[in-house]
């Protein structure tokens, strides 16, 4: 039997690898299963844009034939320019020919239309780029440019991070896909098809798995398993991924399986080993896990195995192995700072713990086992498995792709990172839990941590309750203060539109938005508005939420974004362009001032936020500042001391004088003797080199007794937030 083919369909990201198929290799690795993965998404697009690609791409395009807009018949007469200058600009964009970036930036060597038009915003967008960036930031919209062709004269269903990504939502019945699916093939279609044709040829596969995470990848995916169907019928094939997992799970329509063989849901690992013993003969079909299958005409789910799932710790390293890292590409679209991190470098994709350990919002699918199976792996294992990629891949940035890092757990990796004294980069989501203080995000830069996102969701403390947020408006600045303060950048999502969410609450949830801008305590953020899933407390019981669901039958097909009407009867949608407008603004410093009936072209009503609100809570001091059990860590550079014979001059007392030798400068404190003494050789035990922690209720009782000074008021004491402003953290 040949190995798992394990395919990403068209798009995902370009610049890093969706992690689902690397996950799975990995674990089929550790289970001595052979395995293959491709990311088609990114050979499509290196296919497309490339001098070969763009010849036969404009060759399709036949003025004569169809009438082309102004904007596709300019880029078509400059087609000998794109065509010569599209593999300098790929080659650019993948880091491998940064030189170019001076001639990108003068204005005769790309070619431009529509997109640059925007241009004129470029240094109120992005500020004082350098060159590497605004040569990027220009490259990205000549691509974009060439999208724009692709979508008016070849393909409408073209984007590079998503293909056909309107048929794949909400479709509650197969009926439009199927239709679309008996239509020829497109351009984009072809290209496809040719490519994984060459593959299936070159691994001969026993089953092609094909991981669908998002809606934009469906289409494509099933273009994949249609192939298959008409030109290997004998090969089998199986989907998995967050598409199925959320929508798919109420399948019906047998039509699907004239298409795929197998349909799995939720952890991928046990059911995609069963397959394999399935096909190999060593497992009958009725025992297979979590997957539905056409039995006698009829959309069955098998879930008979006894088999229990993988523990995370079991599943071995995600292998990035058969996938061109080097081949991705960096692109930036647009000023909001944390979604270039989603857009520009590749990331090493890693999860500290399956599942959400808070499991209780109620916009959330918290019914699913992708939220609701909560399992945290060890930082030691954590960092084994840096260390593997690193080794492997040769890139040292990790994107933890949890639905919400535990604070705990994340302490504990910036500790053992500290410890084995790896230099990486990280970013993740979290909740802005009151755990995360100005000491644990000191202890988090020091790892290494760039970059936080976390759901403020609505600013109402009503409709975080109602959300079972389980934080308030107040707890979230606090928070977020402390991640700036250690230059740590903050990302917000924010939510409007939940059920019962008045005008009023709307306006001053924009008000609290507003004021933590303009206190520099987040730095980057993004509007939803609020979408009703089946899955979620919401949408299991909307009478609870005062909404009516108006989806009253389960389709065939998919099923998970729920149309609801909200007793308020607001038309929330109103608010839309303006919330998003005055967040552009803010997030560049701008309009802080202006009334916030200045973003909206309708009457809206004024708020009731105090304007000192933010500033107010930013005053409040941090809770549990004497936990006896908190780690107590040296972050800090050497120490050196010798002893004086004074304190000071008004001071009679024997004393010694530390130095602290940090990055930028050495400092200087005097402390009585004993105490100088007992802090020099106490130091060095705190430091991040030694696995053994000691707590600060251990601290304080080894705190000398015959000193000057009860240990609170030392610890207090002026020259002791010198050593802490060093680097000394209670975590």
């Amino acid at each position: 039997m040949g190995p798992a083919y394990l395919i990403t369909p068209p798009f995902t990201q370009l610049n890093t690898p969706y992690p689902a198929t690397a996950y799975l290799k990995g674990f089929l690795r550790s289970r001595n299963i052979p395995a293959r993965q491709d990311d088609l998404g990114i050979e499509v697009i290196l296919r497309l844009f490339s001098k070969e690609g763009l010849t036969d791409l404009f060759n399709q395009i036949k003025p004569g034939d169809t009438p082309l807009s102004e904007n596709a018949r300019r880029i078509n007469a400059l087609r000998e320019t794109y065509i010569h200058t599209i593999d300098a600009v790929i080659a650019f964009l993948q880091g491998k020919n940064p030189t170019l970036a001076h001639r990108i930036c003068q204005d005769h060597f790309l070619p431009e239309a529509s997109r640059f038009a925007q241009l004129d915003d470029l240094e109120w967008a992005f500020g004082a780029l350098g060159i590497q960036d605004q040569a990027k930031h220009l490259a990205t919209l000549y691509l974009e440019d060439l999208s724009d062709l692709i979508q008016e004269c070849v393909d409408p269903h073209f984007g590079f991070s998503r293909y056909a990504e309107r048929l794949g939502r909400c479709a509650s019945t197969f009926d439009e896909i199927y239709a679309t699916l008996q239509a020829p093939f497109t351009y984009i279609d072809t290209l496809l098809v040719d490519l994984f044709e060459e593959r299936l040829v070159a691994i001969q596969p026993g089953l092609v798995a094909i991981s669908v995470p998002f809606p934009g990848n469906l289409y494509a995916g099933f273009r994949c398993a249609q192939w298959i169907k008409t030109h290997h019928p004998d090969l089998p094939v199986a989907m998995g991924g967050g598409f199925a997992n959320t929508e798919l799970r109420s399948l019906t329509d047998p039509r699907v399986f004239e298409f795929f063989d197998y349909i799995t849901l939720d952890d991928g690992e046990a059911p995609l080993e069963h397959l394999m013993e399935h096909l190999a003969g060593k497992r009958p079909q009725v025992l297979l896990k979590r997957t539905f299958a056409l039995v006698d005409g009829r959309v069955d789910y098998l879930n008979f195995s006894l088999d229990k799932d993988y523990k995370q710790v079991d599943c071995g390293t995600p292998d990035y192995s058969d996938l061109p890292l080097d081949r991705y590409i960096s692109v930036l679209e647009v000023a909001n700072p944390m979604h270039r991190m989603w857009s520009d470098g590749r990331w090493n994709k890693l999860t500290m713990a399956h599942g959400c350990y808070w499991g209780k919002c109620t916009f959330c699918d918290i019914s699913l086992d992708y939220i609701q199976k909560y399992e945290p792996l060890t930082a030691q294992l954590l960092c084994d498995r840096m260390e593997e990629l690193i080794a492997a891949t040769g890139e040292t940035g990790f994107h933890f792709v949890d639905e919400a890092a535990p604070p705990a757990l994340m302490r504990e990796l910036a500790l053992e990172i500290l410890r084995r004294k790896l230099t990486v980069t990280w970013w993740t989501n979290i909740r802005f839990e009151k755990s995360f203080s100005r000491d644990l995000c000191k202890l988090l830069r020091a790892s290494g941590c760039i970059a936080v996102s976390g759901g403020l969701e609505v600013a109402s403390d009503r409709l975080l309750d109602l959300i079972q947020k389980g934080v308030s408006v107040s707890q979230v600045a606090q928070v977020t203060r402390n991640f700036t303060e250690q230059g740590i950048m903050v990302h917000a999502y924010l939510m409007y539109a939940f059920p019962t969410q008045t005008e009023q609450e709307t306006i001053d949830s924009l008000e609290m938005v507003r004021q933590l801008f303009e206190a520099g305590v987040i730095q980057s953020g993004f509007w939803h508005q609020f979408a009703m899933t089946a899955h979620s407390p919401v949408g299991l019981k909307p009478e609870a939420f005062s909404v009516e669901s108006t989806t009253t039958t389960l389709g065939t097909f998919a099923n998970n974004d729920m149309d609801f009407v909200d007793a308020t009867g607001i038309d929330h949608d109103q608010f839309s362009y303006g919330l998003k407008k005055s967040l552009l603004n803010y997030m560049h410093g701008i309009g802080f001032d202006f009334p916030l009936q200045e973003w909206f072209d309708f009457s809206i009503p004024e708020t009731t936020i105090p304007e000192d609100f933010i500033a107010t809570a930013l005053q409040k001091p941090e809770a549990d500042k004497w936990r006896p059990s908190a780690k107590v860590v040296w972050l800090g550079g050497p120490i050196s001391g010798r002893t004086i014979t004074r304190l000071s001059k008004k001071e009679d007392i024997p004393g010694m004088e530390l130095t602290i030798h940090d990055l930028h400068e050495s400092v200087t404190i005097k402390l009585p003797r004993a105490e100088g003494e007992w802090l020099l050789d106490m130091l060095p035990r705190l430091s991040v080199a030694h696995e053994e922690r000691m707590n600060l209720g251990e601290l304080m009782n080894q705190f000398p007794t015959d000193g000057n000074v009860p240990f609170e008021m030392f610890w207090e004491g002026r020259e002791m937030k010198k050593v802490r402003e060093r680097g000394l953290v209670v975590v």
